[in-house]
């Protein structure tokens, strides 16, 4: 998955260190972040910017979409939709350092 960034060091910032995700690397060469089994690749001066209406919308698979709000929130992250229920879902989304909206959900338990 790739991600439109307007400025790498601080997307890499808030991948990296506020997010806590791990980096990803092709050989010796840093590629982008582990999101689970996917790799976020972050695009700087690519054919579009970053965006809160992303197409395809990227959806992170939580286990408590609620409590993830909360750490997300805790880490100083803008929550731009908080989590609501929907039909059995837990949904919210959050915008990244450069604007760009990434939704989480977990099941309704």
């Amino acid at each position: 998955m790739a991600l439109s960034v307007v400025d790498l060091d601080r997307a890499n910032d808030f991948y990296g260190h506020i997010l806590g995700l791990l980096p990803a690397f092709e050989g010796n060469e840093q590629v982008g972040y582990l999101l689970g089994q996917t790799i976020l690749m972050l695009k700087p001066n690519w054919y579009a910017p970053p965006t809160q209406q992303p197409n395809p919308r990227l959806t992170i698979a939580v286990n408590d979409a609620r409590q993830t709000e909360g750490a997300l929130k805790a880490r100083g992250v803008a929550i731009s939709d908080p989590v609501q229920l929907f039909d059995e879902f837990w949904v919210g989304s959050f915008l990244d350092s450069e604007g760009n909206k990434l939704w989480f959900c977990s099941a309704d338990a």
